[in-house]
């Protein structure tokens, strides 16, 4: 765990980091000689077309996309903001947790980079993603539904019906790919965890997961201020340490914490 951790912080930008980090945590727990519980089950039948779909849509989303970027096309945002989040909803793991990050890179620190190459890049101010993150905690559902506000706001600037496009978008294109691939997946899983090697993985698999989340968790941390000399800094950890100790010791809901925290940031002067 504590090697996912690290390794989640330092190559973030690189998205294979994590298969490759989940195949060796499975690697590693097969060292042992836990033995796996002998349960006879009938072996499911494989729907080997929802593997196929979400393989071309992959690959065809990939494609227009670039098309649209190397071509300037006119409006190509909606395109290309399909393509991104379908992209993060396929490479994505450990939840929500680990996509809010995901995001963050992709829309709002990425831009910041090549926007003097690409002006037209889809881009979501650092703020508005900070807010987004503390409202999806508030919204009863999966975390994946700040998916449906980043696809607002990336298009926000295209006019009110093309905000409400984009946030449909967001929200199709990050539950797709893990809707067809859990179809996939599942009767392949419930054929392989009879096995000894597969059930010994579940362990590290476990554990790098958790990695992976606590190293996200760090690695959008790092451009909030904390350690700085500022009173946004004692700001920002008295924050974190009040909705620690109210979430672990008091019954409030989360809902009035994001609340709470929404109107703090909106009344005090970030500096």
């Amino acid at each position: 765990m504590l090697v996912s951790t690290t390794v989640t912080y330092f190559f973030f930008k690189q998205p294979v980091i994590f298969p490759i980090l989940i195949v060796l945590g499975g690697v590693a727990t097969n060292l042992s000689l836990k033995r796996i519980p002998q349960v006879e089950q009938k072996p499911r039948k494989i729907k080997w077309w929802n593997f196929w779909l979400f393989g071309i849509i992959f690959v065809v989303a990939g494609i227009l996309s670039a098309i649209a970027k190397n071509n300037d096309w006119p409006n190509r945002k909606p395109i290309n903001l399909f393509e991104n989040t379908y992209r993060m909803g396929s490479l994505v793991f450990g939840g929500g947790q680990v996509l809010m990050p995901m995001m963050y890179e992709q829309f709002s620190v990425r831009p910041e980079a090549i926007k003097t190459k690409d002006p037209n890049v889809v881009q979501i101010d650092e703020n508005d993603m900070y807010t987004g993150m503390g409202i999806v905690r508030a919204t009863p559902g999966p975390v994946f539904s700040i998916a449906s506000f980043t696809g607002g706001m990336a298009l926000k600037d295209m006019g009110t019906e093309m905000q409400i496009v984009g946030c449909l978008i967001g929200t199709i294109a990050i539950f797709l790919p893990s809707a067809l691939l859990v179809l996939f997946f599942f009767p392949i899983w419930n054929n392989l965890k009879k096995y000894a090697a597969v059930y010994r993985s579940l362990e590290g698999l476990n554990a790098v997961v958790v990695g992976i989340m606590v190293g996200s968790t760090f690695y959008i941390m790092k451009d909030i201020s904390i350690i700085e000399a500022k009173t946004i800094s004692l700001l920002n950890v008295g924050v974190i340490a009040g909705t620690y100790l109210l979430l672990s010791y008091t019954r409030l809901p989360s809902p009035v914490i994001v609340a709470a925290c929404l109107a703090l940031g909106f009344f005090v002067p970030v500096t």
